[in-house]
């Protein structure tokens, strides 16, 4: 297995990892979690610049690289809803176009064609990962705050930057997700008519 496979496969552990953080009891879990997460976020760029840059891009590849990057993005969005970071509807949607993209690779796999990801699917990706980091950063200066690491007055303007700043970047994320992925669905749906 090449290096940026197993950054890859690394994306999926990292994951494991960020979910129990972020449910856990842990005294500075947001923390972890946002470690984790920013952690996840790199493997995704260096394996892809890596695997272009040596010419060792492989059909593993083109398919784990992005199930990666959307059990990364489901397991934030989902873990984030019950700490009011979005409303569960938005987790929905982004969850439910990163399943229909999927499906349709599987279809496209079925007949024998490879889909990669495109460069709309990377910039929606880019965004949600800004999305999640926003709010975990927020969450773990909250937790700093109550463990005494920063004084109170720091977080003064912390539930005008959740809720106008987090909106702000959900909504970006959203519009880049259904754009992208009713995109995706037309220039490949040749592959849907005929299944």
């Amino acid at each position: 297995m090449n290096l940026p496979n197993q950054l890859t496969v690394a994306r999926f552990f990292l994951t494991i990892i960020f979910v129990a953080a972020l449910s856990s009891e842990w005294r500075f879990g947001y923390t972890t979690g946002l470690v984790l997460f920013i952690a996840a976020g790199v493997t995704d760029y260096f394996d892809g610049t890596i695997a272009r840059r040596r010419n060792l891009v492989t059909d593993f590849g083109k398919l784990m690289d992005p199930l990666a990057d959307k059990i990364m993005i489901a397991a934030a969005f989902i873990c984030l809803v019950p700490l009011h970071a979005f409303p569960a509807w938005a987790a929905i949607v982004i969850i439910s176009r990163e399943f229909l993209i999927t499906g349709l690779r599987l279809l496209a796999a079925s007949k024998g064609v490879v889909l990669p990801s495109e460069r709309l699917g990377k910039h929606k990706t880019a965004w949600q990962i800004v999305t999640v980091i926003y709010f975990l950063v927020l969450l773990a200066l909250e937790e700093w705050e109550r463990a005494g690491v920063i004084p109170a007055t720091w977080l003064t303007p912390w539930p005008q930057a959740w809720l106008y700043g987090g909106h702000t970047l959900l909504y970006l994320a959203l519009a880049l997700t259904l754009y992208s992925g009713f995109g995706y669905l037309w220039k490949h749906r040749a592959l849907i008519v005929s299944a």
